[in-house]
């Protein structure tokens, strides 16, 4: 696929690469770029914390790149290696290449991607979108992952669709109902998230994201997940049902913990030591499951 296929013109296609480059001159600690063949394309990584520190991969969500990360990645990468992951046809660094989500190949992808990081096993943080391929490489390579910790996935509950006509109804006001539609999908609906908004209105201005449903997983495929796993949802999340989610992981996973967090939509923030915590197995201080 080329590059042009994912983004609507090549002119806006450049803002984002250029708004891109400014958000990672901004990154917090010292990172190093690098940059993976994979089958799919090259991929590109921002490494961060110490080469010999336990291994820990990052994917963002749809219509993202890595540095959605900027506000945890301090707080991660002083007990990581971490390497936040640009998923290939997303707005990032990587190839504009776009598997099908009812195929091996994204699994494959990850596969080049963690042999060309010389990895073999790996922690895992992963939302939305990343979430789903997180958990479909844990179904298909379950012997790589040692903890899985999902903020919003994808994959568990059913997508909704009923923020769709408002959405488009709101296409027709420019950029006015653009940012009205983004802060409807995230639930950043507070003064504080302002430049988050910023960020997700340029990108769905000139971005064409995937369109196809997230496949569901079978409760077969998710009782094989016998890592620890952290999942956290949002209640007022309008892009996936987050109570499904929550109960099918609670009936289905063996050894998960499950927050349901009040008043938090699909964009989940400000749960970098949550995360931490568990990565770390301070079982005392991960979140009381609801």
């Amino acid at each position: 696929m080329s590059e042009q296929k994912i983004y609507k013109s090549e002119k806006g296609a450049a803002q984002i690469r250029q708004r891109y480059a400014e958000l990672l001159q901004t990154w917090p600690v010292p990172a190093e770029h690098l940059r993976v063949p994979t089958r799919e394309g090259e991929t590109f990584v921002v490494a961060s914390g110490q080469q010999d520190a336990p291994p820990l991969l990052i994917l963002h969500g749809s219509g993202a790149n890595t540095t959605m990360w900027r506000g945890d990645i301090a707080s991660w990468a002083t007990h990581f290696r971490t390497y936040a992951v640009d998923i290939i046809g997303e707005p990032g660094g990587s190839a504009p290449s776009r598997p099908p989500l009812d195929s091996d190949r994204l699994a494959q992808w990850l596969d080049d991607v963690l042999e060309g990081l010389g990895l073999s096993t790996i922690s895992v943080v992963a939302t939305s979108l990343g979430g789903w391929v997180a958990l479909d490489y844990a179904i298909r390579r379950p012997e790589r992952i040692t903890r899985l910790a999902l903020l919003c996935p994808g994959g568990i509950g059913a997508q909704k669709m009923g923020w769709l006509p408002k959405a488009l109804f709101l296409s027709l006001f420019g950029h006015r109902g653009v940012r009205r539609t983004a802060r409807t999908m995230t639930g950043l609906d507070v003064p504080l998230t302002e430049e988050t908004l910023d960020e997700i209105v340029l990108t769905f201005t000139q971005f064409k994201p995937r369109t196809e449903r997230l496949p569901i997983f079978s409760d077969e495929a998710l009782r094989g997940l016998t890592m620890p796993m952290l999942v956290l949802v949002g209640a007022r999340d309008v892009m996936i049902d987050s109570a499904a989610t929550a109960e099918r992981v609670r009936r289905c996973v063996p050894n998960v913990t499950v927050r349901v967090l009040p008043d938090v939509g699909h964009a989940i923030l400000g749960q970098t030591e949550a995360v931490a915590d568990f990565l770390l197995d301070k079982r005392a201080s991960q979140p009381t499951p609801s």
